[in-house]
């Protein structure tokens, strides 16, 4: 089996050489290439995914991906920021599907600063779309424009989702609901974006497939607050890109920290 081991930064090098090592006490064998990515890729060549990286990513069985980003390069233009390395990842290898699991272990309980039985037995998978939405969508960007009589800069970015994204991220969430607690929760906001109402009526359409999961919705404020209030109500939760990356960084901090959360895509 062939790895692309990509650090990245800040901590990335730390935990991703403990992941190695733990990789190579199993009685397997891996072959692991390491690649660079987000900023460190940046001071080295230039740019957050360097050709070399993705061709590494392309060859590769998997892709053990440490963190990138940090306060060094806040400052540089868009096209230099760490981000970029791990959205052209997802983009270029076509990762639509993000699995983002929130548990609880016992042994780490008082790392949460809610309260035990609150947060006691916690297990929540989040599935969140990756290759859509306001990340993606085109056209955006920043411009000089007549506003009110005035010459001002204004900003723009398009929220954009096709019927066939919408449909295979949905279909992964019900086959997880599926191998759990056959429950669903899809987090929209439908009262206010097309984009989303759409996305709750391919749902409800999905959800005759699988009749044995529960499906449920909640609009993205109410489960923000729900998630802190009563999380074990949730078992399965899907939504959207952004959605989704604002969800599942709350709950990381339900577990004690967002380092406690592993995500696979």
């Amino acid at each position: 089996m062939k790895i692309c081991v990509l650090p990245g930064d800040g901590i990335g090098p730390e935990i991703m050489a403990q992941a190695v090592r733990v990789l190579q006490a199993l009685d397997l064998k891996f072959e692991m290439e390491e690649g660079l990515v987000g900023g460190c890729a940046v001071d080295a060549t230039g740019t957050p995914l360097p050709d070399a990286t993705l061709k590494l990513a392309r060859e590769a069985d998997a892709i053990l991906l440490g963190a990138v980003g940090g306060p060094k390069w806040d400052s540089h233009p868009r096209n230099q920021r760490p981000e970029l390395g791990l959205l052209g990842i997802r983009k270029e290898l076509a990762l639509f599907a993000n699995l983002r699991p929130a548990i609880l272990y016992p042994e780490l309980a008082n790392a949460s600063t809610l309260k035990p039985e609150v947060v006691s037995g916690l297990d929540i998978l989040i599935v969140r779309e990756l290759t859509g939405d306001i990340y993606f969508g085109q056209p955006r960007g920043i411009e000089m424009r007549e506003v009110n009589g005035e010459t001002q800069r204004v900003g723009w970015n398009t929220m954009i989702y096709a019927e066939y994204e919408i449909r295979r991220i949905l279909r992964v969430a019900f086959e997880a609901a599926m191998k759990r607690g056959r429950k669903l929760c899809s987090v929209d906001k439908m009262n206010v974006l097309e984009t989303t109402q759409l996305w709750r009526d391919i749902a409800e359409e999905i959800k005759n497939e699988y009749p044995e999961v529960e499906l449920t919705h909640m609009l993205v404020d109410n489960a923000a607050m729900q998630l802190v209030r009563n999380p074990k109500q949730f078992d399965v939760m899907v939504t959207g890109n952004m959605f989704g990356d604002i969800l599942s960084d709350e709950a990381s901090m339900l577990t004690g920290s967002i380092g406690m959360l592993p995500s696979a895509s």
